[in-house]
């Protein structure tokens, strides 16, 4: 059994390949691994396959940028701050990903599924939908459920008569990416993973994976994050890479640390509705900066500190809510 390897984040990104299956911590706007995310961006990482029960301002960076061939979820945005995923939406629509749609549930139990090493998971979720309509198997139009890739199953989903009680199921299969990204609040000294807050699906996406990055708020002692081992997600065993990096989620929030930067994550909607505002904005808040310590500076400490959340509350008092 080896320990997790401490690494610098280009160090860990640049073990990710073209063409690799990824998947993601977080909801949406909360705990996405967005430093991770903007250096896929700036190594050029390219043709990437993402997997993940929603979708989020990081999937729509990735697929302003070009990096995405595949995507199977179920919805991408940016809650209060942009309804839709501008970029997204602007590749599917110009045949540069293939989006295969899923229902929220259906892919979780696609995660959950390659999480336990079994090939899929019944449900009677979207049962009479146009989910289930053959003509929407995008990766099957594709010619992609050939066998040529072991990341794709030879069928979106199959319909099932149970022999217990004689009732129709759907039949989705596992999933299991290459790679989960996780962004979390703190990592034992040897690898423990400990997550504050929801944790979304983060359990099911890690144990999915062949392999895990987890980027952390903060490396603790073992010793301290053993005593509570009730609180704690992840066992080091499980894990290959920590990056500890600080802010590491900005402009999405992290529970007990800081809030989801609205002003910042809605200027990049507003400004990233063609190809040509993606490339501006890019150009600035990407490739503008050699690393995420420029990106913090520029950000500045004033604009960081309002969104740091108070230690009693667990969230910032000083982020005005309630108004648009």
């Amino acid at each position: 059994m080896t320990k997790p390897q401490k690494v610098s984040l280009s160090e860990a990104i640049s073990q990710i390949q073209n063409g690799n299956m990824l998947t993601f911590s977080g909801f949406t706007i909360w705990r996405r691994p967005m430093a991770a995310i903007m250096e896929l961006i700036r190594q050029g990482k390219k043709d990437l396959h993402l997997v993940m029960v929603n979708g989020g301002t990081h999937d729509d960076m990735l697929a302003g940028a070009g990096c995405v061939k595949i995507w199977e979820s179920c919805w991408v945005g940016h809650e209060l701050y942009g309804k839709i995923g501008g970029n997204f939406s602007r590749k599917v629509e110009a045949g540069e990903i293939i989006c295969e749609d899923y229902s929220h549930v259906q892919v979780l139990y696609r995660l959950t599924a390659g999480a336990q090493g079994i090939p899929f998971m019944p449900t009677y979720a979207a049962m009479g939908s146009d989910i289930l309509n053959p003509e929407y198997d995008m990766l099957g139009k594709a010619g992609l459920r050939d066998g040529s890739n072991p990341k794709i199953p030879a069928q979106k989903y199959e319909m099932y008569k149970d022999n217990f009680y004689g009732n129709e199921t759907v039949l989705v299969p596992a999933a299991q990416p290459d790679w989960c990204i996780a962004h979390v609040n703190m990592v034992g000294s040897e690898g423990t993973v400990r997550v504050l807050g929801q944790k979304y699906s983060d359990e099911e996406a890690m144990k999915a994976a062949d392999r895990v990055i987890v980027i952390t708020e903060q490396i603790v002692p073992e010793e301290f994050i053993r005593r509570e081992p009730e609180r704690n997600l992840l066992p080091p065993y499980l894990v290959d890479y920590i990056v500890e990096l600080p802010w590491g989620a900005h402009p999405t929030g992290c529970f007990g640390a800081y809030e989801a930067d609205g002003a910042f994550i809605k200027d990049f909607f507003n400004n990233t509705r063609t190809q040509e505002g993606f490339d501006a904005w890019a150009a600035e808040w990407i490739f503008g900066v050699r690393d995420h310590e420029e990106y913090l500076n520029k950000l500045g400490v004033s604009r960081l500190e309002t969104l740091r959340a108070s230690s009693a509350l667990g969230y910032s008092p000083k982020v005005k809510r309630g108004s648009r």
